[in-house]
């Protein structure tokens, strides 16, 4: 028994839990899971599992279902218990809450009656991929679950073409293939990506290599899982001075300087600052 029952504050407590591995829940979530007075899941029934691999007893209590079809009328219950000051824990059914899961209105709605609001924090399957895919950390994005249809697929991809930072997503497996296949074609081909597969379980997978090397590799290899693809950021060729002068000479005789240093710094892929500056002294010659 790795757990022990502990006095709880009333308020909301978010618990992670594992991505796989259920040995990855931490000693503190049990603690929760032990202890709140109610208890609530996206999915009930593996956290009732989980609380019997880790000899966590109801004692009794329910565990209130809390997703995307039951929300409104749970989350009157879940902030009635807390009106009247019991402890709840939320658990989200893979990973931290609210990170693709229903729990956001949940907690916006305690914070605004004024409840306390915490969380026991544990796996991620963001960060654990982000960790093995070998691509900078530094900066990243988490961009969730691309559109199911080709074309906002493509223009939600290009709205996240110029993104300062790693990408980072969530998909299916019936979907990986089709996504790909779109990340190379507007992010282009060369870019690295990994593909992180069953994270933390016993089939656990990663595949390095640039999106086209990726895309054309998954095109007739069928894989299954929960998946995350991590994809590296937009890298801007070296652009010299002259070159920035030249377009911004141009772009200068028919946009203001703002919109200027906007064209030139979208069309270059680089900072915009740098661009609005020389922007500015050509002016001023």
């Amino acid at each position: 028994m790795n757990h022990q029952k502990v006095r709880l504050a009333p308020g909301l407590y978010f618990v992670a839990t594992p991505i796989g591995t259920a040995r990855d829940i931490t000693l503190r979530a049990l603690d929760v899971l032990a202890s709140a007075e109610v208890i609530a899941a996206e999915d009930t029934r593996s956290l009732r599992h989980l609380m019997e691999i880790h000899g966590v007893p109801l004692e009794g209590r329910r565990v209130l279902a809390y997703h995307d079809h039951s929300g409104d009328e749970a989350r009157g219950r879940l902030l009635g218990a807390l009106a009247d000051g019991r402890s709840v824990a939320y658990a989200s059914e893979a990973g931290m809450p609210l990170i693709s899961d229903p729990g956001y209105d949940l907690s916006r709605a305690a914070h605004e009656a004024g409840h306390l609001v915490t969380v026991a924090p544990g796996a991620s399957a963001v960060l654990t991929a982000l960790t093995l895919a070998g691509l900078p950390t530094d900066a990243f994005f988490f961009a969730g679950f691309l559109p199911n249809a080709a074309t906002a697929r493509r223009a939600r991809l290009q709205e996240l073409q110029s993104v300062p930072g790693t990408l980072v997503f969530y998909e299916s497996p019936k979907r990986v293939a089709a996504s790909l296949a779109d990340m190379a074609e507007v992010l282009g081909t060369a870019r690295p990506a990994a593909i992180c597969r069953e994270l933390t379980k016993k089939f656990e997978e990663v595949r390095r290599g640039n999106l086209g090397e990726l895309a054309e590799g998954l095109g007739a290899d069928r894989i299954k899982g929960e998946i995350v693809l991590v994809v590296d950021r937009a890298r801007s060729e070296a652009v010299n001075d002259s070159d920035l002068e030249e377009d911004l000479k141009a772009a200068l005789k028919e946009h203001s300087v703002k919109d200027a240093a906007d064209l030139v710094s979208q069309s270059h892929r680089i900072p915009r600052r740098r661009v609005y500056q020389m922007a500015l002294s050509l002016t001023k010659t």
